[in-house]
């Protein structure tokens, strides 16, 4: 079983970027990356056949067809990918979309376009590390990427 974060993303220089900034989660973690609601379903199904596990996905709102918001909230509405950690990295978000993700989708963290490549790590990292912890997996394969303090606090 692998961790794995799912990027939805319509832009492909976006979608470029995203994959750059964290390429340091790389080896650790599986990163798959969408371009539209009906293609992540389809990989979260890629994730699911394979064994492994979605922790976490980043999500545009502005997509063709169905909006990040809408498939955040139909993600967390289903039993099976309830726990994952949800991020919406967008910025075109009215308030009330955001409102939306946070009431419906039990939004874990925004990040607004253009963001600091460094504080999206950290976002990944933090995510990651809560999703080991509530979920009770065993974080050594993945101590690279967590916050090892909060790990090793949880551990004594």
């Amino acid at each position: 079983m692998t961790l794995t974060i799912l990027s939805l993303e319509d832009e492909a220089d976006v979608r470029q970027a995203l994959e750059r900034d964290l390429e340091d989660f790389e080896g650790r973690v599986r990163l798959e990356l969408a371009e539209d609601v009906e293609d992540a379903w389809s990989v979260i199904e890629e994730i699911t056949d394979d064994g492994d596990e979605l922790a976490l996905v980043l999500s545009d709102h502005r997509l063709p067809g169905k909006s990040g918001v809408d498939f955040l909230v139909e993600l967390t509405a289903n039993p099976r990918f309830a726990s994952a950690r949800t991020v919406l990295v967008t910025g075109q978000a009215d308030q009330a979309d955001t409102i939306r993700a946070l009431n419906q989708a039990g939004l874990d963290y925004y990040i607004a376009k253009p963001w600091d490549p460094e504080l999206l790590r950290e976002v990944v990292r933090t995510q990651l590390t809560d999703y080991v912890l509530e979920m009770g997996i065993d974080p050594l394969p993945y101590m690279p990427v967590l916050d090892g303090v909060r790990v090793m606090e949880s551990i004594r």
